[in-house]
């Protein structure tokens, strides 16, 4: 009956708003007076059902510490206030403490896993995902017209940081079973599909940490290294996995090491695809040996133009000759033709003189990764264009926006949770943060209770 009770005490300040003398509300009038008010019905249905369905929980006077396994007497009913989804409300359940152990603990709350917190998971987890979307400003505004009920932007911060200290790279990178069946899905004939290990660095705005209340630093810009793996369908890419993180070359390997760990590389075709960066290729080639090495077209194409540039000046006949036929040239791998040509350049000046320099070099080091005519005729990608996307898309469009400055700790959470919603693996991470959250010690002291 106390359903019923609680509903006829919504409908009894609802109906009298709709059948108002005088007025006639509108389709989305109602909606919203129902939105608005609904909570006050819903928060207080989820104590009523707790209440019907755990009845032997809600009247038990002895239970084993979770910790010792000792039996200990109910030493008080302890009231727990819930904000949830569906709104507040508040239940009294038993509560327990262990000397020894000095844990207090409460078995309903194991069981239904409730948060220490009054926001509860539900809440946690949507807002969490919002955060990752918009700004924590942004995000309190968004999510009291979203759903109704109100979230600071500290709130949304602190619980952002909370899952984003227990994001790990295991739970963000798909399970070799995920990979497999994508893979599956995108194999149509005996010929096995193209998959591609794109790598590339993004700099990032951070500041270094300091007190509540203290003077920041200044900032500075520092590179995010990341990876996109994903394989080439008949009209689009199939996305697989993608890592960025402020981090250092050693990590950044040992990342790009586990994602391959869950890839069955003998079903593969593997195109390997960077620019001209020594750090990315090293890695690359060790986690994966059989795949076959091309240097970014457009890359290239860019150390070309600025040559044409310094040497026959900007916009000129020339240089657009020079340009479009050593592009030509390097598409048909005639490498060696092309540095020889270079060496028989005549510098224009001394800016011209040291691109040049460079520009040979860059072809030396590079020359086995040149051969953009036969990746094309095998299906290869020659652009870079997947992981400039990924680097928009999970970095730029987030942690790039006017004014923004991270600490780096703040950022690499932010780019963990981004990658995990475009990898399609949000709901693992949250798994993983719930279960860790649950199991922490909830409390140390009889007072706390």
């Amino acid at each position: 009956m106390d359903l019923h009770d609680e509903l006829d005490k919504w409908l009894d300040g609802v109906l009298p708003e709709i059948f108002k003398d005088g007025h006639e509300p509108t389709l989305m009038e109602m909606s919203d007076l129902i939105t608005r008010t609904r909570q006050q019905f819903t928060g207080e249905w989820l104590p009523i059902l707790i209440r019907e369905k755990y009845s032997d929980h809600l009247e038990q006077e002895y239970a084993p510490c979770p910790q010792c396994g000792k039996m200990h007497r109910k030493r008080l009913d302890s009231a727990k206030a819930l904000r949830t989804m569906q709104g507040e409300g508040k239940i009294s359940r038993p509560w327990f403490y262990c000397n020894d152990c000095e844990l207090g603990y409460a078995p309903l709350d194991e069981t239904l896993e409730i948060s220490r917190k009054k926001i509860q998971l539900d809440v946690q987890k949507r807002a969490t995902k919002l955060s990752a979307e918009v700004t924590f400003q942004r995000g309190e505004d968004l999510f009291q017209e979203l759903t109704g009920q109100r979230i600071s932007d500290h709130c949304l911060h602190e619980t952002f940081e909370a899952v984003g200290a227990e994001t790990r790279i295991e739970e963000v990178i798909p399970s070799r079973k995920d990979i497999e069946e994508r893979i599956k899905k995108a194999t149509r004939s005996t010929w096995r599909p193209i998959l591609v290990v794109a790598s590339d660095g993004a700099h990032l705005p951070t500041r270094p940490k300091a007190p509540r209340k203290g003077k920041r630093g200044s900032g500075q810009w520092q590179e995010a290294k990341g990876f996109r793996i994903y394989l080439m369908g008949v009209d689009s890419i199939i996305h697989l996995a993608s890592w960025h993180q402020i981090q250092n070359e050693e990590d950044f390997g040992k990342d790009l090491a586990l994602a391959a760990s869950r890839i069955p590389q003998d079903r593969v075709r593997i195109a390997l695809l960077g620019d001209g960066a020594d750090w990315l290729w090293k890695h690359m080639t060790a986690c994966f040996p059989e795949g076959r090495e091309i240097l970014d077209y457009y890359h290239c194409a860019e150390h070309i133009h600025k040559v044409g540039k310094v040497q026959y000046g900007e916009g000129t006949l020339e240089a657009l000759e020079w340009v479009e036929s050593t592009i030509t040239r390097l598409f048909f791998a005639e490498v060696n033709q092309v540095i020889g040509g270079l060496r028989r350049m005549q510098p224009k000046n001394e800016t011209a003189r040291e691109e040049i320099r460079k520009l040979i070099g860059y072809l030396q080091n590079n020359r086995r990764k040149i051969h953009y005519r036969s990746d094309r005729k095998g299906g290869y990608p020659i652009g870079s264009g997947g992981i400039e996307s990924a680097h928009k898309f999970i970095s730029h469009t987030r942690l790039k926006r006017s004014g923004a400055w991270w600490i780096k700790e703040n950022g690499n959470a932010m780019l963990r949770i981004r990658c995990a919603l475009y990898n399609g693996t949000y709901d693992r991470v949250f798994d993983h943060y719930k279960q860790a959250h649950l199991s922490q010690k909830r409390v140390s002291k009889l007072k706390n209770g």
